[in-house]
């Protein structure tokens, strides 16, 4: 698929691509086929890919797996699919981020730039073998960011926990339709077991979203903030840092001792 293509099949499906919802059309096949190599699609995995948009990626997924599932809430995108491709996949109409995702081995998805944090948060909670994700080059900056960078985050830190994850390469904005104003990349997603081990992961996660959630000020004064109540005689180190400077084993062991010492309502 080519610029003139895409702008061949926007015109006849009466379709205007939504800013607000990140609909931007990949129209470089070669990305696309270094996208399928890069996830090791088999004939027997089950692939899942979240807003196919015009179909670039999902032609492509078909040529090499029996079993594809796409999700898609646009209706005219969703009535594009099922007329090109039929009964050759499986199409699920809704909002990727509300449906209950199938059973699925690999997860290749453009994803809309929308909805990019609460997708990678989702998929996360699900067991799979490899994600081949294209998102905003500094949404993928921020998965793989190194402590104390600017762009280290809740998102690097839920990521490291759950997953090996490195970008592949940058894709420019030239290669959209429309152009976007920033580059893209492909992000590999590789679950794996925790590289440590946390007393109690909900509250490793609410302490993670604290501080981050507060990340100009101290530690201390993040749990207050988001109501995890310190007792003065508790012995908690990292209290007078700040998030950003701690590495995800810090983060442990600081949620370990708030476990330990530490009441609070629940989230």
């Amino acid at each position: 698929m080519n610029r003139n293509e895409t702008s061949r099949l926007i015109g006849e499906r009466n379709i205007v691509p939504k800013r607000s919802k990140g609909q931007n059309f990949l129209i470089d096949d070669r990305v696309a086929l270094r996208h399928i190599d890069f996830a090791s699609v088999g004939k027997d995995d089950r692939v899942l890919e979240v807003g196919p948009g015009l179909g670039i990626l999902t032609e492509k997924l078909l040529n090499v797996s029996d079993h594809v599932t796409v999700i898609e809430l646009d209706e005219k995108l969703a009535d594009h699919i099922e007329e090109t491709f039929g009964g050759r996949l499986t199409l699920i109409r809704g909002d990727a981020l509300s449906v209950t995702f199938p059973d699925f081995d690999r997860f290749v998805s453009n994803l809309p730039y929308s909805i990019s944090t609460p997708m990678i948060f989702k998929l996360l909670d699900h067991e799979f073998g490899k994600a081949v994700v294209m998102v905003q080059k500094e949404f993928a900056e921020r998965m793989v960011a190194e402590r104390g960078e600017v762009d280290y985050s809740r998102l690097t830190v839920n990521v490291y926990y759950r997953a090996e994850c490195r970008i592949l390469e940058t894709v420019p904005a030239s290669r959209f339709r429309p152009r976007p104003k920033v580059d893209s990349a492909l992000v590999e997603i590789i679950p794996r077991p925790a590289p440590f081990a946390v007393k109690d992961e909900d509250m490793f996660f609410r302490v993670v979203d604290a501080g981050f959630t507060h990340r100009r000020k101290k530690i201390r004064s993040a749990l207050r903030t988001e109501g995890i109540i310190i007792p003065d005689h508790a012995d908690i180190p990292f209290l007078d840092d700040r998030m950003e400077i701690l590495s995800p084993e810090d983060i442990g062991i600081l949620a370990d001792a708030v476990y330990e010492h530490c009441s609070g309502p629940p989230e």
